[in-house]
């Protein structure tokens, strides 16, 4: 059996907007399937605007800015997978291979900020891709969008799974001091080979955890997202892992259960196939009952907590956790009055 190690997807399903697809109609006559080694590509795009609006009734009102489309992280159960194919390409290795790069970003940050219009409000950085990917040592829109957050005085929430995090501690640090930041760690799994087969290019759950304590020590607020929980997976890590997140310092934790819409189900069915044959059956049950019998769910209210037994007893172990570890705990408020207009630094 062929597996694509270093990667999530172990395929590249058609687009479902094109027209066009590829098939292998002669594979004893190819050496090797053009799939089996591929490199990065990094493809530079300027949009017009950098500020995506959400009304989620699941997530509530946000602002999300995403300097990059597709991630070199390769989580095999990335919802923004499905993203991908908006831009023409396959939700499966291209998502992972072929990175968009919103150069202009920044610029169009401080376009928005400096509308006579924009009334002050959190943006969130990783609303789709992490936005500490390796592709940000290079081009540093991350920090750049940073800067702008502490020039103009705009409130800034960061999810990340990378601990690149704390290049930028000299930025953070007077963010926070003016009550302008927010950042959640996303901690899925401490069993390390389960991590480097579901999130193969990403940072080990200890650093995660060592970068979580120095962000905390450098009196940045911090919380975790352990999502998504996946049944017969990680499902069983809930109370520990929100143990750990409180042991190194977070103030909140938040979590999900695993839904697998779009292509992002046959991608995941696949690698849960080749990595996990001796209880497919029982992960992907899992995963049906927690969404009445379906790995799909884009029900408001029902499709990031599930339903049933399953989901219940997630709930339950995830509350109790939260009352054991951080009930004396809360994420301070963002400080809206310190927006500038004109963005000039203070002097003091």
């Amino acid at each position: 059996m062929n597996y694509l190690s270093g990667r999530g997807a172990q395929s590249n399903p058609d687009n479902r907007f094109s027209n066009l697809g590829k098939a292998m109609e002669h594979p004893e006559g190819i050496d090797e399937w053009p799939d089996a080694a591929r490199p990065t590509q990094f493809l530079t795009e300027n949009p017009r605007q950098i500020i995506n609006e959400v009304k989620s009734p699941d997530l509530g009102m946000m602002n999300s800015v995403n300097p990059y489309q597709g991630c070199e992280h390769g989580c095999i159960y990335c919802y923004a997978r499905n993203s991908h194919e908006y831009w023409g390409y396959s939700a499966g290795l291209d998502f992972e291979s072929k990175i968009i790069v919103k150069k202009n970003a920044p610029e169009l940050l401080e376009k928005a900020f400096s509308a006579k219009g924009w009334q002050p409000a959190s943006i969130s950085l990783s609303g789709n891709t992490d936005c500490y990917q390796p592709a940000e040592r290079t081009y540093q829109l991350t920090r750049k969008m940073l800067q702008l957050c502490l020039k103009w005085g705009n409130p800034v929430g960061i999810i990340t799974k990378n601990s690149l995090i704390l290049r930028d501690l000299d930025i953070l640090k007077p963010l926070a001091e003016e009550g302008l930041l927010h950042v959640y760690i996303s901690i899925t799994t401490l069993q390390e080979e389960l991590r480097r087969k579901m999130e193969p290019r990403t940072a080990t759950a200890r650093r995660r955890l060592q970068t979580l304590q120095q962000l905390t020590a450098a009196g940045i607020p911090c919380g975790v997202m352990t999502a998504p929980i996946i049944p017969g997976l990680n499902s069983h890590e809930v109370w520990e892992l929100v143990k750990q997140a409180a042991e190194h310092g977070a103030l909140t934790a938040g979590y999900t259960v695993v839904r697998l819409n779009g292509q992002v189900g046959p991608i995941f069915k696949e690698w849960l196939e080749k990595n996990f044959p001796d209880r497919f059956n029982k992960v992907w049950n899992g995963i049906c009952a927690l969404h009445g019998g379906d790995v799909q769910d884009s029900r408001w209210g029902r499709r990031i907590s599930g339903q049933g037994q399953e989901a219940e007893n997630i709930k339950q172990l995830f509350r109790a956790a939260k009352r054991k570890f951080m009930a004396d705990r809360q994420m301070p408020p963002y400080d809206l009055s310190r927006f500038r207009r004109g963005g000039t630094l203070p002097l003091f």
